[in-house]
């Protein structure tokens, strides 16, 4: 429910109180309300902005969405950083000292190895040889006027309380703190953070490698199955790249699939501790690597009630507060050549122009592409100089990084680069002495190495033009404009889906995509072997599939395979398993049926389907089981009339969960290596020891032990999303599988399907006793899978202020929700770690061709960042529900939707 305006105040007194002790003001209450309040953004009159050319208007409606009119680029952009920087200058803050490796300086030596690991990887360097290098004249100009912006309220709002409520706070434990002025490299940077959460398969990489210590290669690709191409299909027909270079029509081929390598304990290690480097950087964009999901379809106008196409799009990213969407309108007053900006949608803060929307001629909308742009490198590392390549000594570049510390002593690095990239190991001890002995496929350490770094190539590492597709993309106007712009857009590489006001719909597929020698980028690769690095060029933008209007009469892309195998080169083998997009598919068929029509309201509606597709098959085969114990049998008999919805306010769906959960755990958890585990995971699992025979000798025995995990929960682990539903299902074919070898709780060794499934239905109904209470008629999918929105930027460091009572003031939940992990409504959960919601359709948008007025949006959360704000979270409850708030384009929409006037002035 939303929370009343009573009840806004009494969280606001609690604050109050916490910070007059975190303060020590003895000063009265009057100063900490003071304190909260006066970061608010202005909203009405009128403010001097210096360097503006003349007046810009400052539309805002009920939920203080901004839409902006001005007369000049410079100034539209200018006003746009100055109203970001109003809702949002903490979290811009915060984010460009993550891109920088420079968390430290504003909170201390908690974040030293944080700021180590990004410093390595370079991110605000190359940003700034992109600036330097890369971008157009007219893009610099844009984001110079957008920092000069930034800047002018800045100059007004200068360090401490006026700024934000969090400065207040930072200021008990970091007193000397002041922001430094924006940069248009501090926007730059954060394409960085983008394409580091949607690199593709970097951690299935890692994972791969860690299981080849417990699992031979063909279980691995049990585990790592194949795509299901004739099941869930590809986005376009697959084409073929022509003797000319540009993408050609279908041609058929066949599937392959490669193994994995086997590598050593010493690697092993240093690759978990990769691993654990890269589960610790704050979670801006949510969980690197598989999982980060999106929905995007786009259906003609011979196909909708409307005559045009309508689009919809709902990102999958990781909940938290502020949400990273900002939603704002930008517009030139006359629409030309000089001032050719028109647009409205969805942008991050801290970033000039939008990055999903639609002008007044076109829509567009963003899925993550999964391409394989990241791969590691193991390198023999001949001393602190030098490394080995096809047998020679290479040295190393090298450059010194210096981390300032609040609070503490500076703390310097030193990082080495190979000709693949960074050695992002060297931040550790024990990866610096990694495989001294360990054996890489057939291949062992020679001239006794000091062991195996390994090294980050990583698309993102190289300048691009990413920054200037932005504003391309803002301001072309027809496919041709839009596909010249898609050319620019290096990282992260992404499905593209357009539709423009003349009825055409298209699909493009952009992005820095590597051409490999030896390899396939699905396990780490010899460095030391020239034949294994990436060709000099990435593959030519004309190579990349795109479609436009196809036969079918609409697009879906859901992160599913792009192409079948026969499209050559290799995009990526890590493809998403296409479960969402199979039910997008199968539902637009539906209602297309008999010569049906798609309304905007069936678009709203797709995108709300929490249908839990595995469980179509799974279900029956629970319910043939025997089960003896009423008391789980009466959980077993919820499944009987369960339509396969995942609602919040179904018990069906709870225990289907559970049931899913535990299943997980018996049939893959108890085999992986402790690990590969979540940290605190304790399983019983069967494992070979060495003990004393009776004659003296010293032989194996296998026995039941209790081992526990030792890690954040990883992708190799069965978190119950698509994959591991496309590994449960082609395992379902043999119920004699070893896979479902089990232990049971009485630690006794049992076999098969039959007696997994009745153990899993057992366990879960234990552990939903545990969680929602022995009385079924009150159980709940959304009591046990809630969403808490936890505030980020503080949130990199709470420890420190106020032992974290601040920072939960500032989060907001939990909403009991509905949909799950691979549903439409992908309201995803990790298995491993519980039932809580991880990833979420961080914002949703329906656009009516026919009527821009007519399109409908929502944003988690709010726009301010201001945690009381009444802007902080009004469309939080709006958006579980599923609703969508109207989107006013025209201006004389925007005018009858505004609540609030602000004109900037020179």
């Amino acid at each position: 429910m939303p929370r009343s305006k009573k009840f806004r105040r009494a969280r606001l007194i609690v604050l109050v109180l916490v910070v007059l002790l975190v303060a020590s003001v003895a000063a009265g209450s009057w100063y900490a309300v003071d304190t909260v309040r006066a970061s608010f953004p202005q909203l009405s009159g009128s403010v001097r902005v210096a360097g503006l050319s003349a007046a810009v208007d400052v539309k805002r409606d009920a939920q203080g969405i901004p839409q902006i009119y001005a007369d000049t680029p410079e100034d539209l952009f200018k006003a746009q950083g100055y109203v970001q920087a109003q809702d949002r200058f903490w979290e811009m803050d915060v984010r460009r000292h993550i891109t920088a490796g420079r968390l430290s300086e504003m909170f201390g030596s908690s974040q030293v190895d944080t700021d180590a690991f990004i410093r390595t990887m370079g991110w605000r360097d190359v940003a700034q040889q992109e600036y330097d290098t890369q971008l157009s004249p007219e893009t610099k100009k844009n984001l110079q006027a957008y920092a000069d912006g930034v800047n002018a309220w800045l100059a007004q709002h200068p360090g401490g309380r006026s700024a934000a409520l969090e400065y207040a706070l930072l200021g008990t434990v970091n007193s000397g703190y002041k922001p430094e002025q924006w940069t248009p490299v501090d926007s730059v940077a954060w394409l960085k953070a983008m394409a580091w959460n949607l690199s593709g398969n970097l951690q299935e990489e890692i994972d791969r490698s860690l299981l080849s210590q417990a699992f031979s290669p063909d279980q691995i690709n049990q585990l790592y199955p194949d795509y299901p191409y004739d099941r869930n299909g590809t986005i376009v027909q697959t084409g073929t790249v022509g003797t000319d270079g540009s993408y050609k029509p279908p041609a058929a081929a066949a599937a392959n699939s490669g193994s994995p390598t086997q590598q050593g304990a010493a690697v092993t290690r240093g690759l978990q501790d990769i691993s654990a480097k890269m589960a610790a950087l704050p979670q801006l964009l949510g969980p690197q690597g598989q999982g980060i999901g999106s929905n995007s379809w786009v259906v003609s106008g011979e196909h909708t009630t409307t005559n045009k196409p309508l689009l919809a799009n709902d990102p999958h990213l990781g909940p938290g507060l502020p949400n990273v969407w900002y939603q704002m309108g930008l517009h030139c007053r006359t629409v030309g050549t000089a001032c050719p900006y028109d647009l409205s949608g969805f942008t991050f803060a801290g970033l000039p122009g939008l990055v999903i929307g639609h002008n007044q001629s076109i829509t567009w909308g963003f899925t993550n592409l999964g391409a394989d742009v990241t791969d590691l490198y193991l390198e023999k590392v001949a001393g602190p100089d030098t490394y080995l390549v096809d047998g020679k000594d290479v040295q190393f570049q090298t450059r010194k990084e210096t981390i300032k510390v609040a609070g503490g002593s500076d703390r310097v690095i030193t990082v080495r680069t190979t000709n693949n990239g960074p050695l992002i190991s060297d931040q550790s001890t024990e990866q610096q002495k990694v495989g001294t002995y360990a054996p890489v496929g057939n291949v062992a350490p020679d001239r006794g190495t000091s062991g195996y770094g390994v090294a980050l190539k990583w698309t993102a590492l190289d300048p691009g033009r990413t920054m200037d597709a932005v504003f391309e993309i803002d301001r072309a106007t027809d496919w041709a404009g839009f596909r010249s712009a898609a050319s620019h857009f290096a990282v992260p590489a992404q499905n593209l889906i357009y539709a423009d006001t003349k009825g055409n719909i298209g699909y493009q597929a952009p992005g820095n995509i590597p051409v490999r020698g030896k390899g396939d980028g699905t396990t780490p690769a010899p460095g030391w072997d020239s034949a294994y690095n990436w060709r000099k060029t990435y593959l030519d933008f004309k190579t990349l599939p795109w479609a436009l209007n196809p036969p079918a009469g609409y697009i879906v892309t859901a992160n599913q395979a792009v192409v079948d195998p026969s499209y050559k080169p290799l995009l990526t083998k890590d493809w998403e398993y296409g479960t969402r997009a199979k039910e997008i598919t199968d539902q637009i068929n539906a209602r297309l049926g008999k010569g049906g029509k798609i309304s905007p309201d069936d678009m709203q509606s797709m995108q709300l389907d929490n249908t839990s597709v595995l469980a179509k098959t799974l279900v029956p085969l629970l319910l043939k089981e025997q089960i003896s114990d009423p008391y789980v049998r009466q959980a077993q008999d919820l499944l009987k009339d369960w339509n396969y919805n995942q609602d919040a306010d179904s018990a069906a769906a709870a225990y289907y969960n559970g049931v899913w959960r535990q299943l997980l755990v018996l049939a893959f958890g108890q085999k992986l290596p402790a690990s590969l585990r979540a940290q605190g995971d304790c399983l019983l699992v069967q494992q070979k020891v060495d003990v004393n025979q009776p004659d003296g000798t010293v032989g194996g025995e296998t026995k039941i032990v209790t081992q526990c995990g030792s890690r954040k929960p990883s992708q190799a682990q069965p978190d119950g999303g698509d994959r591991w539903m496309e590994v449960v299902r082609q395992q379902l074919g043999n119920p004699t599988s070893p896979w479902w070898d089990y232990i049971d709780s009485n630690h006794l060794q049992q076999h098969g399907l039959d007696n997994l499934l009745k153990e899993a239905m057992k366990d879960a109904r234990q552990d939903l006793t545990a969680h929602l209470g022995k009385d079924i008629s009150t159980w709940s999918w959304g009591r046990l899978h809630p969403l808490n929105l936890k505030e980020q930027t503080l949130g990199v460091d709470t420890s420190s202020i106020a032992s974290g009572v601040v920072h939960r003031l500032l989060n907001r939940g939990p909403y009991q929700m509905s949909g799950g992990s691979a549903a439409v409504d992908a309201t995803g959960w990790t298995a491993a770690a519980g039932y809580d919601v991880d990833w979420i359709p961080s914002m949703r948008m329906v656009v009516d061709l026919s009527d821009f007025n007519a399109s409908h949006w929502i944003n988690v959360g709010g726009e301010s960042g201001h945690a009381f704000h009444d802007n902080y979270d009004d469309q939080t409850d709006l958006w579980r529900q599923g609703k969508l708030l109207p989107w006013a384009w025209s201006s004389s929409a925007v005018d009858q939707a505004t609540r609030n006037k602000l004109t900037l002035t020179p």
